[in-house]
Order: structure tokens, then sequence, then C-alpha cells
């Protein structure tokens, strides 16, 4: 085995791969073979043995994870298909009246689609792009209001694909349960609660940073005269139209809630007398999330086949569909499991090391949130990937932090997730950045460059936020302090910027 004191380089080395070739994936395959190299003292053949040893259990070790991301990418595959989505778009239309009920609806259906941010992203485009044009309402616009609500809602929420990834990012050797962590990050994340309110007041007051400002007066003086961007990956998810209704999207959601729930409570104990908060103590998350996600997939085959909502042919092939949706989720998890492993007190013990050789000084501890925040922001942003992002950085974090402090792991966790997201919105790389500005039909670059202003105004106040968090080991008050923050920027955009609303301007020419 390799001298310990070379333990450190390994995930230097994955995020320079990562930011110098902007490849996540290559970067952790490139990291796991030096840890593997490593471990076994540059024995080539051995390294590999060890290497595909490890990903054998850890894949066996979370296997009902995988199969519940299978069950959640079937059944977003089904629900596309089904057309529930045009059903919604059909009552939508009846009711919309102005150009701001046309924005509202969009976050309003984000927010329902929260399990997963692919298919929000092109469910949600799909169905507002037509409403949002008959108002004239620019694409850039329609694709911010996509990607301001894809990942920020996805990240809140207690059961979709991200929660799954980041309960899984957590080493298994820290005794940290990482469904249990991510939990208690939700009210500290920062930028996406933010973002949220953000969105919402730009849609409300009608009011643009530049350069949104200028396309949406030229969407309002000519109309939108973008051509329309083929969405290929919604249109293979969605295949023909089905005949669906709006339950026919509700209903499945509502019992893939309920029976996740019900799962975790099951498996923690509730009918052997345990109170819910024991229960949910002593869950199996996993196992819990799986059962949820076979119960909904059964609803939507009694909801669907007896009433042919889509032929049974149809139906069968978003099997294979979802699957192929998750494909990078699944890949990205197998690859950050392995490197945790490596990591882990059974191989290299990073751990170990830097418990015994880094000394963290009082301030460098209370400045770790916003200095995660800014370090994952930079990965996701450069390399496009947020899910690699935090899946690098949360073993880090939970190596550096003593695992008793669950204060300041839930306040350091919720700042490398807050990162992720803003990067991921910043990079013109990122998949939920090209699928917004699929599903609403403009180009990549114009999205990207519209969007950074709300971005970097978003991401300043969530970093001021977190310097708060850290320094007073609240994140509450972290939280107040970047919506203090961000409250003096909507205050200047009211008093400085016009708004563009109500009445269509003359050519000018």
């Amino acid at each position: 085995m390799a001298q310990s004191g070379f333990v450190m380089l390994l995930p230097v080395i994955t995020i320079i791969v990562a930011l110098l070739t902007k490849e996540v994936y290559m970067s952790l395959i490139l990291g796991i073979c030096a840890g593997a190299m490593l471990f076994e003292g540059f024995a080539p053949f051995p390294a590999v043995i060890t290497m595909f040893k490890i990903m054998s259990e850890k894949v066996g070790e979370n296997a009902s994870l995988l199969i519940f991301l299978i069950l959640l990418g079937i059944l977003v595959a089904e629900i596309a298909r089904s057309g529930a989505s045009r059903a919604y778009s059909n009552f939508a239309a009846k009711r919309i009246k102005s150009d701001r009920g046309a924005l509202l609806f969009a976050p309003i259906l984000g927010i329902i689609i929260f399990v997963d941010d692919y298919f929000n992203c092109l469910t949600v485009g799909s169905v507002m792009r037509p409403l949002t044009d008959k108002f004239r309402i620019a694409r850039e616009k329609l694709a911010y209001v996509i990607d301001a609500t894809a990942a920020p809602t996805c990240i809140l929420a207690p059961i979709s694909s991200w929660s799954a990834a980041i309960a899984a990012a957590f080493p298994k050797d820290t005794g940290v349960d990482g469904f249990t962590v991510f939990l208690s990050t939700i009210p500290y994340n920062i930028y996406a609660w933010l973002t949220l309110i953000f969105l919402f007041f730009i849609v409300f007051t009608g009011k643009d940073l530049r350069p949104m400002w200028g396309v949406v007066r030229r969407a309002r003086l000519r109309g939108v005269t973008l051509g329309d961007v083929n969405s290929d990956d919604y249109n293979a998810l969605v295949g023909k139209n089905g005949k669906g209704h709006i339950l026919d999207l509700v209903l499945p959601l509502a019992v893939l809630i309920v029976g996740c729930l019900y799962g975790m409570l099951y498996t923690g104990g509730i009918h052997d007398g345990k109170t819910v908060v024991e229960a949910f103590n002593d869950c199996d998350a996993t196992v819990g999330l799986m059962f949820g996600g076979f119960m909904a997939n059964l609803l939507t085959a009694l909801m669907y086949l007896p009433r042919r909502v889509v032929s049974f042919k149809d139906f069968c092939a978003g099997f294979s569909a979802g699957f192929k949706l998750m494909t990078p989720a699944l890949f990205i998890l197998v690859l950050n499991w392995t490197f945790m492993g490596l990591c882990s007190e059974d191989y290299l013990d990073l751990r170990g090391f830097v418990a015994n050789t880094v000394d963290l000084s009082d301030t460098f501890y209370y400045l770790m949130p916003m200095i995660f925040f800014l370090l994952t922001a930079f990965l996701s942003l450069t390399t496009g990937n947020s899910w690699g992002s935090f899946g690098i950085l949360i073993p880090i974090a939970v190596t550096l932090i003593d695992p008793s402090d669950m204060n300041m792991l839930s306040l350091t966790v919720a700042a490398i997730l807050s990162g992720a997201v803003a990067g991921d919105q910043g990079s013109p790389l990122s998949d939920t950045t090209i699928l917004s500005s699929t599903g609403a039909g403009c180009g990549v670059i114009e999205h990207v460059t519209t969007q950074i202003p709300y971005v970097g105004a978003v991401s300043f106040c969530s970093m001021l936020g977190y310097l708060v968090s850290g320094v007073t080991a609240n994140g509450i008050y972290g939280l107040i302090a970047g919506l203090f923050f961000l409250t003096v920027i909507m205050i200047w955009i009211i008093k400085k910027v016009p708004a563009q609303r109500g009445v269509f301007w003359k050519d000018e020419e």
C-alpha cells in the first residue's frame, strides 16, 4: 500500500481533471484508477481487480436506490406519453388572460413536477411555449422561468431523483445517514429558496435585468421571431400523443409521494408501535422510495391501459425510454460510490489521514459554508455537472467536519447543494441548461447570457448568506441575511427598471 501522505492528492487530482477537461465522468474514472493504483502500490492488475471489487460492492449495497431511479425514470416516461401534460396546457389556455398569467402557470407546473429536473424542463417547455408565444413572451424569458424552477424545486423536494442522489453521496463508513442530513439542509438551501422568490418577483413585476430586458422588448415589438428548436429528447421520450387528462399527471405524483412516505414509515416500524418521528429516524429511506416508485408505476398501468390512454405497445416502450432517461444519473452514482469506497477506512482512509494531519483553525472552520458554496459553484459552472460536483465535494466536507457536529455539517452540505445548482444554471454545458433552452425553443447561448444576471444576483446574496450562516452557526440567520440582500436588489429593480407588460409596441424601424 502506498504511503497515506499521497491520499490527499486523490480528490485534488479529480477536481483538477474535472476543471481542465470539463468532463466529470472522465475525471471520476481517472480519480478511481489513481486511487486503486495508490492502494495497490502502483501494481496495475491488482489495482483493476480492487477497482471493480469496490464497484461491485457499492452497487450491491445501493441496489434499492438504483431500482428507485429506474422506476422513477419509467414513471416520468409513462406520464409524458399519457398526454396529461397536453391536457394541462389546454386547461391553462382556457383560463390564462394575460402574459403574467402565462408566465405564472409555468413555475406552478414546474413545482408540481418536482420528481425530476429533466422531465420538468422538457414538459414545462412543451406545455407552455404555445401559450407564451401567444402573449409575445420572449422564449429566453420562458427558458429562465423553466430553469429557475427545475433544479431549485427538485433539490428542495424530499422525494425526487435529486434527494436520492444526494443521500447516496455520503460515505457509508462515517456513520452519517445521508437522507437525514439532506432533510436537515432543506431550510438552509439559500440559493434554491432565493431563486424561487426572485423568479416570482420577476414574473409579478414584469421587470427584467439586461440583456433580458432587450430580448423581452424585442419580442413585444416584433413577436417571437426565433425559430423553433427541435426537442428531440422530449419527442423521443414522449412518442405518440396519449389521451390523458390532468388527473393522469396529478394522481401518479400523489401516489408517489404518499407511497414513499408510507414505505419509509413501514420500514421504520410504524406498525410496531413506534411514533412517526421514531419511524422516520429508523427507516430505510431507499427501500421506502423504491416502494413508492413501484406503487406509482402500478397506478399508471391501472389508469392508462384499461382506458387506452396509451396503447399497450407504447406503454411497454416507456420502460426502455425511462431507463434511458436515467442512464446518466445511474452512471455518475456508480462512479461516485466507487470513488468514495476507495477513500473509505477499508482502503485509503482519507478521513483518517485528514483527521490526523489537518488542524482547521476556527476562522476557516466557520468560513467553510461560504468556501464550499463558491468551490462547488465554480466546479459545477466549469463542468456543467451538478450531481458530479456535489458527489465529489460532499465526501470531502464530511471528511473535514466532525460528524458529531451535525449543525455545521448540515450548513456546509446545504452550501454545497446550493453551489451545485448555482453553477449548473450558469453553465452552457449543463444538461438542465440545454434542456431548458430546448423546451423553451431558444438557443443555449441566448438562454445562458440572458439568465446570468439573475443567477449572479442570487448567487451573490447566497454567498453572503452562507458567510452569516458559518459565522453565527445558524442557518436561519443566513437565510434571513440572504433574503435581506435580495430584497435590496429587488427594491432597486422596482425603482430603476421599467416594466414591459400590458401592450405591444408598434414596430420601430
